[in-house]
C-alpha cells in the first residue's frame, strides 16, 4: 500500500463527500479531495457544515476495501474507522499543541467547544463495504462564526497562529493512514472522550426526558453506554441521546 495519499484541491464545490461519492469508481484508496470553499458543507444530523473560504481544511478521504486496498470489512463492524479517525485528528492535534477529546460519536472538541466534525459515509457491496469516504472539517484559521454555532474554536483561536492549509493537510493526511485499518483501539478510543466518567446531563431524544449519567464505555458497534446514578446500565444509539453542554 503506498505511503502518502494523493492530494487534489478544488477551488469550490458542493461537498467534497459528494464529489467523491459522485466519481469514487475513479478515485484510488487514500486518495483526499480538498476544498478552499463547499457551498453546501454537510455534517452529522443532517447538519450544514459553516466554513469561511480558504480558512480551514474542508476534505474528503476515500478508503477502499478489498483488491489490494485495506481488507473486506462488513458494514455492520464499521464503527471502527470513526474510532480510527477520530484518534487520528487527535493525533495531529496533539502534534501541533492542541489536547482535544472525542464528543460521541465522532466530532473533536477542545474543553467544551468544538473544533471538528467528521461525516464517514459508504458505499457497499452486499453487506460488506467497498469505500468509506471520511469527510473532515477542521476549524484552522477562522476566527469569527455565525451566532448560530454555539460553541466552535478553530487552532488559531487556541494558539494564536496562522496556519498555511496546503501544508498542514499532508501532516493531517499522514496521522490519520497511521491509525486507518488498525482496529484494536476500542480502549484508548473511550479514554479519550468528551466527559468520559463523570456525570453529566444528557438528553433521551425520543422522549425529552433528562437523565443524569456517565460514560462508561463504547460497543463495537458504536452504542454509547452510560451508567445512571442509580447504577442502571443503559445504550444508546447516534441519534438517540444528545449532551447537555
Amino acid at each position: 500500500m503506498k505511503e502518502e495519499v494523493d492530494i487534489q484541491w478544488l477551488d469550490e464545490v458542493d461537498s467534497t463527500n459528494n464529489e467523491a461519492l459522485r466519481n469514487i469508481s475513479g478515485i484510488d484508496n487514500l486518495s483526499v479531495l480538498a476544498a478552499l470553499h463547499q457551498t453546501s458543507g454537510r455534517g452529522q444530523r443532517g447538519n450544514s457544515w459553516s466554513a469561511r473560504p480558504g480558512e480551514n481544511l474542508t476534505f474528503s478521504l476515500v478508503m477502499k476495501f478489498g483488491d489490494g486496498a485495506y481488507p473486506p470489512l462488513k458494514a455492520s463492524r464499521q464503527f471502527p474507522i470513526s474510532r480510527s479517525v477520530t484518534l487520528g485528528v487527535l493525533d495531529y492535534l496533539e502534534y501541533e499543541g492542541i489536547v482535544a477529546t472525542v464528543k460521541w460519536p465522532n466530532d473533536i472538541y477542545v474543553r467544551n467547544r468544538k473544533i471538528c466534525g467528521i461525516l464517514i459515509e459508504n458505499t457497499l457491496c452486499g453487506d460488506s463495504l467497498t469505500a468509506s469516504v471520511i469527510g473532515i472539517g477542521l476549524n484552522v484559521n477562522q476566527k469569527e462564526f455565525p451566532p448560530q454555532l454555539l460553541n466552535p474554536v478553530s487552532m488559531a483561536m487556541l494558539t494564536g497562529r496562522e496556519y498555511d492549509l496546503k501544508d498542514q493537510l499532508p501532516k493531517l493526511c499522514r496521522f490519520l493512514k497511521r491509525r486507518l485499518g488498525h482496529y484494536d483501539n476500542a480502549e484508548e478510543y473511550v479514554s479519550r472522550l468528551y466527559r468520559v466518567g463523570t456525570f453529566n446531563e444528557y438528553v433521551v431524544c425520543s422522549t425529552g426526558a433528562s437523565i443524569r449519567a456517565r460514560i462508561v464505555g463504547v460497543t463495537d458497534r458504536g452504542l454509547l453506554c452510560l451508567e445512571t446514578e442509580k447504577g442502571e446500565r443503559l445504550e444508546f444509539a447516534f441519534k438517540e441521546i444528545s449532551y447537555v453542554i
